[in-house]
Parts: C-alpha cells; sequence; structure tokens
C-alpha cells in the first residue's frame, strides 16, 4: 500500500478546517484533521511544501516509521505547527491501515473497552436564567454533563460565553477582538453560580468548568476550594500550562479535581504533571498531539497514574479530528469523558460522519477506517476565510492570558 499522492484541503463551511486526503496506489484514500484554530494557514504550508512531497513512495503501512521519520527527521521539534502536521499524516495512515483491514479503526488498536464514551456538552449564558435554559436546551438533546460558563459583573465581553445556539470562539475578523478579564470579579462571582446551578438540577448532574489559564496558582487554589462543594467533574486550566510548578500549589490547597493540557502537544508537556500526580485529565486534541499514536502514548503513561482521559473536542476539532478521539477513547482503559460540540450544517455536508451521539454516548460507528469521508465538491464551496482568537486585557489595558 504506497502512498501516491498527499493532498491538503482547506475549507471553511462554518469555520476554517486543514485536512490532509492521502490516496494510496491501491485507490483508498486517508483523512487527518490539521485545524490549528486561528494558524491554520501555518499547518497548510508546513504541510504542503514540508510534509506531504516525502510521503509520496512510503509505504502507508509503516506508521509508526513514519511518524518517528517527521518527528526526528526535523531539526525543530515539538510544538503546535509540526505536531498538527505529523497528527494529521499519523491519523490518516490509521485510517488507511484499517479501510484495508476492513475494519473500524479502534478495532486494530485493542478494540472496545465500553459500550460508548460519556460526552459533555457546553452551556453558557449572560445570566442565570440563560444559563438555566442552555443547560436545559444541552439536557432535551441527550447530554448527561455539562460544562457551564457565565459571564461575569462588571465584564462585557469574556471569552467561552455563548449564544442561544452556537458559539464559535474564532471570529472570521481581520485583527483579534479584545475581551475583558478581572480576577478578583470573577472569583467573587463564580461560586454564587454552581450553588445556584446545583439547587437547580440536583447533585447528580456532572458539571465543569474552564478557567482558560486566567489565574495565578493562588487564585486557582482559592476557586478550586471555594468550588469544592459543588462537586465538579473537574476545573480545567485554572492557571497558564507553562508552569507546570503552578499546579503543584493548586493540588496542595483542593481536592477539585483537574484538567489541563488542550495547549500541550507532547509527552514532554505532561512528563511532571503526570508522574507528580498533579492533574486527574489528560485535555489534549488528537489534532495537536502527534495523531493517535502520541496521544495514545500519553494516555498510557497517564494510566499507570490513575488519571484519565478527557479529549479536546470543540468545533476547532474537525469531524475527522473528532472521528479520531473516538476510536482512541473507545479503546483505551482509563478513558473519562469527552468534549463534544455539534459541528454545523454545512460542515455535516462537507464532512460525511458515521459516529453518532445517542442518548449522552458517543461511539465512532462501524465503518471501515475513521467513518469519515471528504467531499471535494461541497469543500470547494467555501474558501478559507481569515479568522482569530480573541484577547483579553485587564481594566488597565495589561494584555492577560485568555
Amino acid at each position: 500500500m504506497i502512498i501516491e499522492s498527499a493532498e491538503v484541503v482547506v475549507t471553511s463551511p462554518d469555520r476554517n478546517f486543514v485536512t490532509l486526503r492521502v490516496t494510496t496506489d491501491d485507490g483508498l484514500v486517508g483523512l487527518g484533521d490539521a485545524t490549528l484554530n486561528g494558524r491554520e494557514q501555518s499547518v497548510v504550508a508546513y504541510l504542503a511544501e514540508h510534509v506531504a512531497p516525502l510521503l509520496v513512495g512510503r509505504d502507508a503501512h509503516r506508521i509508526e516509521d513514519t511518524w518517528q521519520f517527521l518527528y526526528r527527521g526535523a531539526y525543530w521539534r515539538r510544538g503546535p505547527v509540526t505536531m498538527a502536521a505529523i497528527s494529521a499524516v499519523d491519523v490518516a495512515l490509521w485510517d488507511l491501515k484499517a479501510q484495508a483491514a476492513g475494519m473500524p479503526l479502534y478495532q486494530l488498536l485493542g478494540g472496545a473497552s465500553r459500550s460508548g464514551l460519556l460526552a459533555y456538552g457546553h452551556a453558557s449564558g449572560p445570566d442565570l436564567p440563560s444559563l438555566f435554559d442552555s443547560i436545559r436546551r444541552l439536557l432535551a438533546e441527550g447530554y448527561r454533563a455539562i460544562r457551564v460558563q457565565t459571564s461575569v459583573p462588571g465584564l462585557d465581553r469574556i471569552y467561552g460565553i455563548g449564544g442561544p445556539v452556537a458559539y464559535e470562539p474564532a471570529g472570521r475578523v481581520a485583527a483579534p477582538v479584545e475581551e475583558d478579564w478581572d480576577s478578583r470579579s470573577y472569583l467573587r462571582h463564580l461560586p454564587g453560580v454552581f450553588e445556584a446551578v446545583r439547587a437547580e438540577f440536583g447533585p447528580e448532574l456532572p458539571l465543569l468548568h474552564d478557567v482558560h489559564h486566567r489565574l495565578t496558582p493562588i487564585e486557582a487554589a482559592r476557586l478550586g476550594r471555594a468550588l469544592e462543594p459543588y462537586d465538579l467533574f473537574w476545573l480545567e486550566d485554572c492557571t497558564p500550562a507553562e508552569d507546570q510548578e503552578a499546579l503543584r500549589l493548586v493540588r496542595q490547597h483542593t481536592t477539585t479535581p483537574l484538567a489541563i493540557g488542550e495547549v500541550f502537544n507532547s509527552v514532554y508537556d505532561y512528563r511532571q504533571l503526570i508522574a507528580d500526580r498533579l492533574i486527574d485529565y489528560v485535555r489534549s486534541a488528537v489534532t495537536h498531539t502527534g495523531g493517535i499514536t502520541h496521544l495514545k502514548r500519553i494516555l498510557e503513561y497517564a494510566g499507570q497514574y490513575g488519571i484519565k482521559s478527557g479529549i479536546h473536542g470543540p468545533t476547532d476539532i474537525s469531524p475527522v479530528g473528532m472521528a479520531a478521539a473516538l476510536h482512541l477513547g473507545l479503546a483505551v482503559h482509563n478513558f473519562g469523558i469527552q468534549e463534544y460540540m455539534k459541528h454545523g450544517a454545512r460542515t455535516d455536508l462537507v464532512f460525511e460522519q458515521s459516529f453518532s451521539f445517542t442518548d449522552g454516548l458517543m461511539h465512532p460507528g462501524s465503518s471501515p477506517g475513521l467513518g469519515v469521508r471528504l467531499s471535494l465538491d461541497e469543500a470547494g464551496k467555501y474558501p478559507y476565510q481569515t479568522a482569530y482568537l480573541p484577547i483579553n486585557r485587564l481594566k488597565d489595558g495589561t494584555l492577560h492570558d485568555w
């Protein structure tokens, strides 16, 4: 099974997506997601100019060797652009191998370890009534776990607060939108939000919250302790991810479970956090962490320390990346939960999917390979549009973590 071509497809049905399309000499087509939210064209250039030419003529079955070739063969290793490109190749090769075997990809990863994957949805609102409406809407759609985000009094625009139906954080704008932040106001406001949510929806519903890296270690410790009475499933990205020692201080002060890693892209980012048990959930995406091959290594390492998966899965992960996450999550022993934001109708026409969401559980389906097919005709209708994630400033104008 020799690779004949590797084509990069960029499309923007509901948002920008970058897809690697690998074709073999026996006519099989494998797909990999290379979307890097707000920096998509950087990965396009890396794939098209540096990676794709090296794939032609290689044996598509040699997944591990190809992964090492792309990782170790480049002097400049790691980083989000490089690892997103490697991920796209890796997932496409796994897709091809499973298609050639005539079975869904998870079977090649050891088979299913469970019947379905618990998924959580995103609820948000500018006030408690709208937040409650958002939670009820997700529960009606079948979600059994909910991420809760809300506005803070006195702050006009906050990252992570969506509209009544859908939310896309990367705006199609010429420059990043500037949003507001004040940690003291947030720390005063948030515990009362979770108290109200628990009073309205009861103690059994798993609740999650994402801080988006905005707090200092001692602020995050204070928040984790304040939220302990409300039994969070996890508190996500409470401090800037680069400072791994910060999680040690947070851990010393709270028993609220901690999740981090959606901006990580290799096992080396996790080494201390896992070995010292400073986190409870690994938040990386297949798309940004070297593909199935590398994220599976990370999760196997985490499993030795009782740490579970919480694979990143908002709409900046294409249906190709989501399918890869589901196949991996179904197979690994230490699955925790899967993030899932539903894609828009136009995206669903570009990417034909076999995965399902039923009664709060996801499943990758039984189609050979990933179970996702790309319509080039539909993709061609939606050219790339410049888009940026927002940035945060404090009240005095200081640029802040978002």
